[in-house]
């Protein structure tokens, strides 16, 4: 079994047999058909993935890696608010009809500061900081601005990253780690998908800074299954898990900007029947 599959596993039944139920009170999410869209959440949420040792991707079912990297870069790299620059389809149901989520994720990223260093963006305030600051303690984004959050069409969920570098015992590079924090996830449709693309994240960074890829903290504030997804998830933590399989990123990219979905890849990648059809609540 990989820690991803344990850890998992360890958090969906813990929702489900120690979570609250939202049933009867006002929420905002609701299904296609209109009905409420109630949950089993849990408060404060914490997983611990050692990225030296495992690539964290599920294998109780199979998650998308390209697809989810290709949207950590959208936001991340192409500093991109709009749906015409993602390969996959996963933001329509928020996009205006020029394919705008508003001042949102990517926008976010792109909006540059004034530092005594000079004006940069948040990614770029990262990766400058990792190369020539690694020990401070304040490398961090945040897209959570209250002052846009009007003109968002949907509020961030993984909001901000804390980066934390490590010298080890014995070792000549250093190691890079991260927080990653979310108010709020349907553990079922993006659980595995976060953690996925911020793992990837972790990775690309260290190597353009010339470190290695150490722990990735999730810390979720509402950690939540949906109601009609109770069935779903119960199936799935009872289905045979895999080891984990290896993770390649390709070695020649130095430059965090260079990098493409088609640079990261699974090998030897077994995984249970995909779950199709998941009902989202919006």
């Amino acid at each position: 079994m990989s820690a991803a599959d344990e850890i998992f596993i360890k958090m969906c039944k813990d929702i489900l047999e120690n979570g609250t139920s939202t049933e009867g009170e006002k929420v905002r999410p609701h299904w296609e058909d209109g009905t409420p869209a109630y949950t089993v959440k849990k408060f404060g949420v914490v997983n611990r993935y050692d990225l030296s040792k495992e690539f964290p991707i599920l294998t109780l079912r199979k998650t998308a890696l390209k697809s989810a990297t290709d949207e950590m870069l959208w936001i991340w790299q192409k500093k991109s608010n709009n749906i015409h620059d993602l390969h996959s389809h996963i933001w329509d149901e928020w996009a205006d009809p020029d394919g705008s989520i508003g001042k949102a994720y990517g926008y976010q990223m792109q909006v540059k500061h004034q530092y005594k260093e000079g004006m940069m963006d948040q990614v770029d305030r990262v990766i400058y900081d990792l190369k020539n600051n690694p020990f401070s303690r304040r490398i961090m984004t945040n897209i959570y601005v209250h002052q846009d959050l009007h003109e968002m069409n949907l509020y961030p969920c993984a909001y901000s990253m804390t980066f934390n570098v490590t010298q080890k015992k014995g070792e000549e590079k250093l190691t890079l780690n991260v927080i990653l924090n979310q108010r709020s996830q349907d553990v079922l449709a993006a659980n595995n998908w976060n953690v996925v693309q911020y793992a990837v994240l972790v990775y690309m960074l260290a190597q353009v800074c010339d470190m290695k890829a150490g722990e990735l903290v999730h810390v979720i504030a509402d950690a939540h299954i949906y109601d009609r997804h109770i069935p779903i998830v119960r199936e799935l933590i009872e289905r045979k898990p895999y080891p984990a399989p290896a993770f390649w990123l390709n070695p020649e990219i130095r430059d965090f900007y260079q990098f493409t979905r088609n640079d990261v890849r699974v090998e030897n990648y077994l995984a249970g029947e995909q779950v199709r059809d998941i009902p989202i609540a919006i």
